[in-house]
């Protein structure tokens, strides 16, 4: 298994020595950035499906072995961004006004944005700090892969610790208890109140992970010139500085409005200023508990209770009408009709895929022939993460033979596998991730730039979100769901009442949901920004107590479950954004007819089709839905 993957970095390197010395020799021109491009493919190509495989391999030795190449290429990476004669040729070019001039619109971009990455590297730095830069640079892919590990194992406990009566439902290994995730979908109160305490308790050698993490972090910042880790991330992106995230420097009025005052003696929530909408949804909360006989804690309506009561409560009742096949071809139909474009059930190759449930979608345009493959990892396994995510395993770009490489991408999920009478039934919540994930692979499809350093999904990650988004819009939309939604076993469509309560659900609790966004959103500024010389903990507390109307609960560490620690550092803040944009998009293009392929077109060619290669904002101004003023109502709608 490793062999694999050293015969694929050997090749990658090989490649890429010789693609430097080309950039180095060849005078300033296109060909120069289509240089870099190709660098960057070959280097990303091994780097992105490592980063796949060593989460979602069922296999320990492809985990292992993908593991290590992610940190060789990225180790190679690192060294690159600090090479300064590989700067230096793009330096020319972009200092070369007249070569400049001849360079269309999408190369200059290109080349400007390889810039930045030179820049944020410490390119520009004596030898000394550039070697310190790539030495903080490989600590913290070691450090991103620890916790991200971390973040995903079990807890265990002595299975003498828990209710005799409630040890079944958790994983039985010997005379330990492994809790892997919150059980947040259990109707079993005191097992969610277990998992709860028990998933999130304190890790102490993860919790100097983190502080090691962050720690490196701001050094990396500060050595390459910026205030703070958070002012290096933000960079290039949509708000630019933490500054203008502003979820510490949030108006008290505002701030009120969000957040309840929780009293632990009525277990009430009381209002401090006029109607507020988050205390009426965890009131809500409460009281549903308390009709169904349960025990109001605090730790258990953190355990998101809205989700527990739609999935289990109703589960019952929609499931039979959400079979995975219903769904699919619901998506089939939302995009054959809105953007032209439909799936294809492709067999793979022997060899091709790491798990014989992994179906492979071929993804064609009417006019326009293939786009893409999807392969879709949906079923549980052991050792599988639980966690939807969507995976660039290549990246499409225009090829030196001027034909256009096809983008693959993978989307994995959780789902539970088919059974011999009854195929897989999915949960409302279920289904709505599964728009949201084909939302990323639809952006990665339709993504067609000329170079994959911006294709699809790589863009700025306060807009990667939008297209994903949005999608959940379509998926509790009542138009689009009585397409689709069919009992498994006589074809009924989903009842009307069951309908209607279906796409209401989405304004269930949305305030208090939008809170908990804003105190993630807070605490990951506030680790990214100043050090603080406390522990990561207490500044949970405190970030809790200010944008979150629940207390925290002793002796937990939610923070070491904070993957998006990871993967947005100082960016957290941009599920937020995204959820404003694409709730204008939705309200301004597909809210009156979710099937408007006018409309769909025009969010095809304003917005997917550009990848990265476009500002963000002169995207959504292209759907004629953009206005300031207009992100705080979306965001509250």
């Amino acid at each position: 298994m490793s062999t694999i993957f050293t015969v694929a970095q050997q090749k990658a390197l090989r490649k890429t020595e010789l693609l430097v010395a080309t950039a180095c020799s060849n005078p300033p021109g296109a060909l120069t950035v289509e240089t870099f491009d190709q660098l960057s493919d070959s280097l990303c190509k091994v780097a992105d499906l490592a980063d796949f495989v060593k989460v979602g391999h069922p296999d320990p030795a492809f985990r292992k072995a993908a593991e290590k190449a992610c940190i060789n290429i990225g180790t190679a990476v690192e060294k690159l961004n600090t090479n300064v004669d590989l700067c230096m040729s793009l330096k020319k070019l972009l200092e070369n006004k007249e070569v400049l001039e001849t360079l269309d619109p999408d190369t200059r971009k290109v080349a400007e944005l390889l810039m930045f990455d030179f820049e944020i590297s410490g390119v520009h730095l004596d030898e000394s700090k550039r070697g310190k830069a790539v030495s903080l640079n490989v600590n913290l892919l070691d450090l991103n892969n620890e916790f991200l590990n971390g973040s995903l194992l079990p807890n265990r406990i002595e299975k003498k610790a828990l209710p005799e009566h409630i040890r079944h439902l958790f994983s039985i290994d010997g005379k330990s208890i492994q809790i892997g995730s919150l059980h947040a979908d259990s109707p079993n109160e005191l097992v969610r109140e277990a998992a709860y305490k028990i998933f999130l308790y304190p890790n102490s050698s993860l919790l100097h992970c983190l502080d090691d993490l962050l720690a490196c972090r701001n050094e990396l910042a500060k050595l390459v010139g910026y205030e703070t880790f958070a002012h290096r991330a933000l960079k290039r992106t949509m708000v630019e500085t933490p500054g203008m995230v502003g979820v510490n420097d949030l108006d008290p009025g505002l701030i009120s409005g969000f957040s309840p005052l929780y009293c632990s003696t009525c277990s009430h929530f009381h209002v401090p200023i006029c109607q507020n909408r988050t205390a009426k949804d965890f009131n809500l909360m409460r009281d549903m508990k308390m009709k169904m006989n349960s025990r109001s804690t605090v730790s258990d309506l953190m355990n998101t209770f809205m989700q527990v009561f739609l999935s289990q409560e109703y589960s019952s009742l929609y499931s039979p009408y959400f079979s995975l096949g219903a769904c699919m071809g619901g998506l089939n139909m939302l995009f054959s009709q809105l953007l032209g474009v439909s799936f294809q059930n492709e067999q793979p190759m022997a060899g091709e895929v790491w798990s014989e449930d992994v179906r492979k979608l071929a993804v064609f345009h009417e006019t326009e022939g293939l786009l893409g493959y999807i392969y879709c990892d949906f079923f549980r396994r052991p050792d599988k993460p639980h966690q939807d995510c969507h995976f660039t395993i290549q990246g499409g770009r225009l090829k030196e033979d001027g034909e256009y490489q096809h983008p693959l991408v993978v989307l994995m999920l959780s789902l539970p596998p088919p059974t011999h009478s009854t195929p897989t039934l999915l949960t409302p919540g279920m289904m709505e991730n599964l728009f949201h994930e084909m939302g990323h692979a639809m952006h990665s499809m339709l993504g067609r730039t000329r170079y994959q350093h911006v294709t699809g999904t790589r863009c700025s990650t306060d807009f990667a979100e939008v297209p994903s988004v949005l999608m959940e819009f379509f998926a509790t939309d009542h138009q689009v769901v009585r397409k689709f939604a069919r009992h498994y076993q006589t074809g009924q469509p989903l009842p009307k009442t069951l309908l209607s309560c279906l796409c209401e659900s989405k304004r269930i609790c949305g305030a208090a949901d939008t809170q908990l966004q804003i105190f993630y959103a807070a605490l990951d500024q506030v680790y990214h920004g100043k050090p603080q010389n406390r522990s990561t903990t207490d500044i949970l507390k405190e970030m809790q107590e200010k944008f979150y109307g629940l207390p925290y609960v002793p002796n937990t560490a939610w923070q070491l479950r904070f993957s998006h620690l990871i993967g947005y550092g100082a960016k957290y803040y941009s599920y937020l954004m995204s959820r404003a944009i694409a709730s204008m998009i939705w309200r301004q293009c597909f809210q009156k007819d979710p099937f408007n392929r006018e409309m769909g077109e025009r969010y095809r060619r304003e917005m997917l089709a550009h990848g990265g290669i476009k500002e963000p904002m002169l995207m959504v101004q292209g759907c004629q839905v953009w206005g300031p003023h207009d992100f705080v109502s979306a965001l509250c709608g």
